[in-house]
């Protein structure tokens, strides 16, 4: 392991266990003052110290990597994209922050944020529109937030999900059946046909769950499993929600709505079979809808929570987006960042899936600071039932880094230690960093157009160059 410094880390992981330094030191068997060094960045972390940590805090070794800082970086980079190109702030000094002073980094996003959403206000105050159909600090987008502070993996809810699982026998083929059976022995819950336009319905005074007739197998085992975790774990789903959001706020609801949601997957797609199997078909997806009968969004989605400490799968980042570029769904388990403003990248492979329904694109995609992902994507459409029902159809993108690649079916005659077969994408054309960038749909945010009547180029939006 190279020289690494996390002062900060351990100033934090030692303040929140309220340990003085010389405990700590005593713990890790180190002198106080060589604990007070390391604190400081006077000294690296070792790999004895780290060990130590790991088994006594119970914290994954990535808690003090470099890379947990990429994802901040990012989120800083695009809140703070005017100040940057104004020169005022350098892309260092951002990166300097977020691995020195996290939690400053964090009031600093905090504060971007907070400007943004006030920009959005005055701007649709003034002129009585918006710029997207979910502004910065809504509660679908506060929901997002809390699954990407925790890398989109619930510790506890996965546990007992899979603890459920073993209880009534969840198998791959028999899932329907196991879920009924549990409804009704446990709960009293009867299932109906439902009508209308609703995809279930649950009647707590008759005990009846109704479900659409237009739902599939998988689409009703789904709803079936929401339900259960609703009916049995609701108390820990409350205090899964109350770790971010206060009683009776519209975010605590949906957050509960989010984390049964969670919970349904972690039941019909146990931890441990599920991730024995995607290992032994190298993250095959097909193969994982066929064995397990559900459909492609949901194997996709539960591929992307995999990171159970001491058993973890590849980290993946799960995005949703229609042919208009909405982005309905995002989380991750890597350091991808998704833009919050002006779109995603055209270049994006998510895009291309458009082009030719029900095949799986693959893609190597780096972004600007030169992180490599391979990135595979697919349509899927959603029938309403009946001729001339209007259908859903999206794009599901399933990314990981490229040093996770080999494990993947997908990489598979790739060159993936070749950076000249990598298509450069950005974060959105708003904040993205590639001025050069012939496919760019909007100027970028802080930097002045160079207008020239007598020259055109082939970048839609040439800028100044910056002021020595």
């Amino acid at each position: 392991m190279g020289k690494t410094y996390v002062g900060a880390r351990l100033r934090r992981l030692r303040e929140e266990r309220r340990m003085s330094q010389a405990e700590l030191a005593r713990v890790l068997s180190i002198s106080p003052s060589y604990l007070n060094q390391m604190e400081h960045d006077s000294r690296p972390l070792t790999v004895p110290v780290l060990l130590r940590l790991t088994e006594t805090f119970g914290v994954d070794p990535s808690f003090f990597s470099e890379r947990d800082t990429t994802r901040l970086v990012a989120d800083l980079r695009e809140v703070l994209a005017p100040d940057i190109a104004e020169a005022r702030v350098s892309a260092g000094d951002l990166a300097e922050v977020a691995t020195r002073l996290p939690a400053v980094a964090q009031v600093l996003l905090e504060l971007g944020r907070r400007n943004h959403l006030l920009t959005e206000r005055l701007a649709g105050a003034t002129d009585g529109r918006t710029t997207g159909p979910e502004p910065p600090g809504s509660p679908h987008e506060e929901i997002r937030d809390f699954f990407y502070r925790r890398r989109n993996y619930l510790h506890d809810t996965d546990l007992a999900a899979e603890h459920l699982a073993d209880e009534i026998g969840i198998r791959p083929g028999e899932v329907g059946q196991a879920l009924t059976a549990r409804l009704a022995d446990r709960h009293g819950v009867r299932l109906s046909a439902g009508t209308g336009n609703h995809l279930h319905h649950y009647d707590g005074t008759t005990r009846t769950l109704h479900l659409s007739a237009r739902l599939r197998p998988g689409q009703r085992a789904f709803r079936m499993a929401t339900q259960l975790a609703l009916l049995e774990h609701g108390d820990e789903l409350d205090r899964e929600a109350a770790e971010d959001f206060p009683t009776g706020s519209p975010t605590r609801d949906l957050a509960r709505i989010g984390i049964a949601n969670y919970f349904a997957a972690a039941l019909i797609l146990p931890y441990r079979s599920f991730h024995t199997a995607a290992e032994e078909v190298r993250y095959d997806i097909e193969r994982l809808t066929d064995r397990y009968g559900l459909g492609y969004e949901t194997v996709c989605h539960r591929l992307s929570t995999l990171q159970r400490p001491r058993l973890r799968g590849v980290p993946f980042s799960f995005v949703r987006v229609d042919r208009a570029g909405n982005m309905s769904k995002r989380q991750s388990a890597t350091g991808f960042h998704f833009s919050r403003a002006g779109g995603t990248c055209p270049l994006w492979n998510v895009y291309e899936a458009f082009a030719a329904p029900g095949r799986i694109h693959v893609q190597i995609a780096e972004m600007p600071d030169g992180q490599r992902y391979l990135w595979t994507a697919r349509t899927i459409t959603r029938h309403r039932g009946g001729w001339g029902g209007p259908d859903k159809t999206f794009a599901i993108g399933l990314g990981c880094e490229i040093r996770h690649a080999h494990r993947l079916v997908y990489s598979d005659g790739l060159d993936l230690a070749s950076t000249s077969a990598a298509t450069p994408i950005g974060m959105g054309c708003r904040v993205c960093e590639r001025l050069d960038c012939p496919q760019r749909a909007a100027p970028p945010l802080g930097r002045p157009l160079r207008i020239d009547q007598n020259t055109s180029t082939f970048v839609p939006y040439p800028v100044t160059d910056p002021t020595p």
